[in-house]
């Protein structure tokens, strides 16, 4: 077999798809703590939002019969919790990994109790016909880049135009110029008009809608059901991707793929019936994020301001 018949083997090309439909949860969790990060606050709480994204946005499907209700019903989730960690980390100036990691053990309960609450305690889960894939004519047939980029659903080519928009706004819009400002040096923001708080509060809903919509593509489009902590750290991951993509759009889209190629992986290792215990297969993904962590932690530049709460009276 050729190298070229290899690329377009069913099962490489399945590999493919898996790779990028596993790696999009991740990198909208990561773009949205890129927002918050840039403009100085350290938004632990992804992995809560993504729970309350997938839930909500599959519950609102599910009554609805729309899954976009339910896509709008996730990312709004997302966007109150970004709400409610900015009332915390910017009104109150609290420690922001306290407040995160409150919010993602609360959210693991609140969605456990709501969805038995909506859905009884049966064993038949409710199930939802998830957005299909679409063939991009033409484009699906490129070898690697077909199946990786052009077969899959609406919620993949949303995600990769927000990367383009994101890109856009951080490097050639003014806006991005003030997010960078008040995260590198909020007193001097200050000073030119910028409001801090303002900033970072936008930044943090932003940081929600974009996790809240990775958790409702899990739940409307990677698996069409909902399951208790279906997230699976996916938020902690992405705090990973950050520090391996140098919180950059495309960097992001890159370590994300590169992640999503360790999940597909270990899926297709214990269908390969390869005698490996499952048990280690799955800990790939998290394997490789503890190796990112140890590699890049000390290596990639950190906003300076970064953790730290602004009060404006103390500017002054």
């Amino acid at each position: 077999m050729t190298f070229v018949d290899y690329l377009t083997d069913p099962i490489a090309a399945g590999f493919l798809q898996a790779t990028t439909r596993l790696a999009i949860p991740i990198m909208l969790a990561a773009l949205g703590g890129m927002f918050a990060e840039r403009a100085g606050v350290l938004n632990i709480g992804l992995e809560g939002m993504m729970l309350l994204g997938a839930f909500v946005g599959f519950s609102a499907a599910f009554v609805s019969g729309s899954l976009w209700f339910g896509v709008a019903a996730g990312m709004a989730s997302g966007a109150v919790l970004g709400l409610v960690m900015a009332f915390y980390t910017v009104r109150l100036s609290s420690n922001q990994v306290v407040v995160g990691i409150a919010i993602n053990l609360l959210m693991v309960g609140v969605t456990s109790y709501g969805f038995r609450a909506a859905f009884g305690t049966g064993t038949n889960a409710p199930r939802i016909q998830p957005f299909p894939p679409i063939e991009i004519p033409g484009l699906s047939q490129i070898p690697v880049l077909g199946p990786l980029l052009f077969q899959q659903s609406i919620l993949v080519y949303l995600t990769l135009a927000l990367v383009a928009v994101a890109a856009i706004v951080l490097s050639r819009m003014s806006i991005g110029t003030a997010i960078i400002a008040v995260g590198e040096h909020p007193e001097a923001a200050e000073t030119l008009g910028i409001s801090v708080s303002r900033t970072r509060t936008w930044c943090l809903v932003v940081s929600g809608l974009f996790a809240g919509l990775g958790g409702a593509f899990l739940s409307l489009s990677a698996t069409g059901l909902f399951l208790d902590n279906m997230t699976a750290g996916r938020g902690y991951i992405a705090l990973a991707i950050l520090l391996l993509g140098r919180r950059h759009p495309w960097g992001i889209l890159l370590a994300a793929m590169l992640f999503g190629g360790a999940d597909a992986f270990q899926l297709r290792g214990q269908n390969a019936g390869t005698g490996i215990p499952y048990q280690f297969l799955v800990m790939l993904p998290y394997l490789l994020t503890i190796v990112v962590l140890i590699g890049f932690a000390g290596k990639v530049r950190d906003p300076a301001a970064l953790g730290q709460p602004f009060q404006r009276n103390k500017a002054e």
